[in-house]
């Protein structure tokens, strides 16, 4: 287990944990939220070995392999599938270590070394590495024929995209994930949703995500001023649990207060009395004796809103046989072809699709930023669009300041009025003193995203174009924005793999795909469905296709990638169990009645002989299952406030069921292990 007792971190001078215990137990599936700059990333740094404690003790197991998303960008020639493979560290340290003892000097010795290793490698995986490799980056959307591409042919949300699968292929004991989704579309999210829930190994997520995070964590620890708090559910039930306890201790705090309002008033009444004298320095010990009740205090919540818009045109605007895409200097490259829609006033649109598809080509053609390569686009009178760009320095320069960013926006619109004015509008989003002053290439993504609302919200538009806004958002921003959205007035087009804003916001969707923009019709639901459909089509078309390989050219095929929506996590590191003997016998293809009935007859046997044992696992799996769900309750119990006795009770119980879980899961090991050695023998 990770292990966090009275841990002080700092960064800097700055202090981010203060006095903080808290453990994580094997297994466990954590989200970590906070506020931007809470400490949630240092947190990470500290199980990473970037940053130590500075006070307290901190506890990994040595032996856990790690697996986390580096956060650079992978700059190789090597293939998309060559790089991914590389993050199985567990095959890379075997395949080193077989190397060295193919070129020892004694064969002789080396021999029983490199068949124990050629044995290890077999166990860890290494005959499917490529095709689990390939399932990775297929599933993260990539093409068949992107497979054997170099690194370095990707742009950079593709490259951390294989930075993802790299992660993911790490036979890892313990996963950090900060901020996984920024670079997926929603088709990848939801692969990526249904990869984790059957990943065994603990897994320590960052996320802005709130659907994300209800999915694949059961676990939520909250940093909030300087203190660590562990809450046994996911996001959704720790905003649940959260708001109780601020309510509890909002209320706690009022009633003491009246208390000592009550105390304080009969002290400064007969203080000066001599008969009530010694009743009156009773109450003063008393209230100096008070353990004090701290109010609920919380960081202000950011909110805003879109202003009216100076009229509502209708239709917003029409397309008409129109193609889309991109222009060279020699030729034209459509992307999408005999588009036909109109937009009008109030609708709210989100556009799906996979990345790749055309949904930021056909975004930034209603946005002006591109020319239609043919047909007609016609605005209604009085358009007024605000464009929110994936990627922010399409409509940000680096080196202006907020300020500057908006007195050249004030005038473009129209009159500028004062200066101060627009700094005040700038404190509404959070740059207040010398944040205005700062240049926007030193900022981070969040601080620049809201600088893009502010610019937007400015202009006053009729026709919100937003395409994945909340990249870089946290989830009190990205619930700010949704509030704004759904009391806005105009008309909403939304592209974001944030499943809970697009149910939020969107009444209706479109789907970009195959050169073509058409209605979905259906919910999101609907959509996940879809995207599994097509799952299943891919699948059995690259087996077609690995197939017809086959027969072409037998000795040279590689292994068939595995179904992209079920291949299963890489086993983490715990005890070995022996891998099954290699059959070096040809198997014989055709068998004599009296050969099968024999065979029919031994399995039979072998069934009837293994059946107590199958049982007994049952048995061991049914204990362990119960054993969780009470670690898990008893997690949630000490959440409470408890009287001493029943905390220590709780706490030794606690320990108690680690103990048995790790000696059961030993026995349903050993068991296992039988069972395997009578079905192989």
């Amino acid at each position: 287990m990770i292990s966090l007792k009275n841990i002080t971190l700092r960064r800097a001078a700055k202090v981010l944990l203060s006095d903080c215990s808290v453990t994580i137990q094997p297994g466990e599936k954590v989200a970590l939220v906070g506020r931007n700059g809470a400490g949630k990333s240092s947190l990470f740094a500290l199980l990473t070995g970037e940053l130590h404690e500075d006070k307290g003790d901190f506890f990994m197991p040595s032996g856990w392999r790690m697996a986390q998303v580096l956060q650079h960008m992978p700059e190789t020639e090597d293939t998309a599938t060559e790089f991914v493979l590389t993050g199985d560290t567990r095959l890379t340290e075997l395949n080193e270590e077989l190397l060295k003892w193919e070129q020892h000097e004694d064969q002789n010795e080396a021999g029983n070394h490199i068949a124990e290793l050629y044995a290890q490698l077999d166990h860890a995986g290494a005959h499917d590495a490529r095709a689990r490799a390939q399932a990775l980056i297929l599933g993260l959307g990539f093409s068949v024929d992107e497979l054997e591409q170099p690194v370095n042919s990707f742009s950079g949300g593709w490259r951390m995209r294989l930075q993802l699968a790299r992660a993911l292929m790490c036979p890892a004991d313990l996963l950090l994930l900060d901020e996984p989704t920024n670079h997926l579309d929603l088709d990848a999210l939801v692969w990526l949703e249904s990869w984790l829930k059957r990943f065994e190994g603990t897994m320590v997520v960052i996320s802005h995500d709130r659907e994300f995070l209800d999915a694949v964590t059961k676990v939520t620890l909250h940093i909030e001023n300087n203190q660590v708090t562990r809450y046994g559910g996911n996001y959704t039930w720790f905003e649940e649990q959260r708001a109780l306890r601020m309510e509890q201790q909002q209320a706690a705090f009022g009633k003491q207060q009246e208390k000592i309002a009550h105390l304080q008033s009969f002290i400064d009444r007969f203080k000066a009395k001599a008969s009530k004298a010694k009743q009156a320095q009773s109450r003063v010990k008393a209230l100096e004796r008070m353990e004090r009740i701290a109010p609920m205090l919380t960081s202000a919540d950011f909110q805003f809103e879109f202003r009216e818009p100076l009229n509502i045109p209708n239709p917003m605007l029409s397309i008409k046989e129109a193609t889309l895409g991109y222009q060279t200097d020699d030729k034209q490259i459509p992307i999408l072809q005999g588009i036909s829609k109109s937009v009008m006033a109030g609708q709210r649109i989100g556009i799906l699709g996979a990345n790749g598809q055309g949904k930021s080509t056909f975004v930034k053609t209603v946005a002006k930023q591109l020319a239609p390569l043919a047909g007609q686009i016609t605005e209604g009178k009085g358009l007024s669009i605000g464009y929110f760009a994936q990627q922010e320095l399409d409509v940000l320069h680096e080196k202006s300041t907020p300020l500057e960013h908006m007195i050249r926006l004030a005038k473009e619109v129209g009159p500028m009025g004062r200066e101060q004015e627009l700094r005040n509008f700038l404190g509404t989003f959070l740059f207040n003193g010398d944040m205005v002053s700062q240049a926007v290439g030193s900022m981070s993504g969040g601080e620049k995203a809201r600088l893009v609302l502010a610019m937007v919200v400015w202009q006053k538009p009729n026709l919100l174009l937003l395409d994945e806004p909340t990249n870089h958002l946290d989830l009190t921003t990205r619930e700010a924005l949704q509030m704004a959205l759904n009391e806005f007035e105009g008309t909403v087009m939304l592209v974001s793999h944030d499943r809970a804003l697009l149910r939020s916001v969107c009444d209706e969707f479109w789907l970009v795909g195959s050169g073509v923009v058409k209605p979905f019709d259906g919910d999101l639901d609907d959509y996940q469905k879809y995207l599994l459909d097509m799952a299943k089509q891919r699948r059995e078309s690259l087996a077609a296709r690995n197939k017809a390989q086959a027969q072409i050219k037998p000795a040279a095929a590689t292994p068939a990638p595995f179904a992209i929506d079920s291949v299963a996590p890489p086993a983490h590191s715990g005890p070995a169990i022996a891998p099954k003997a290699l059959k070096t016998e040809p198997e014989i293809l055709f068998k004599s009645k009296e050969q099968r009935q024999l065979e029919a007859r031994e399995r039979s046997a072998l069934a009837e002989k293994t059946k107590p044992l199958k049982n007994r696992l049952k048995q061991f799996e049914d204990s362990i299952t119960k054993l969780k769900a009470e670690q898990e309750a008893l997690h949630s119990k000490l959440m409470q406030p408890l009287p001493s006795t029943e905390l220590i009770e709780a706490n030794k119980r606690l320990a108690s069921i680690v103990s048995e879980i790790e000696d059961t899961e030993w026995k349903w090991l050993e068991v296992s292990e039988r069972i395997e050695g009578m079905e192989t023998a």
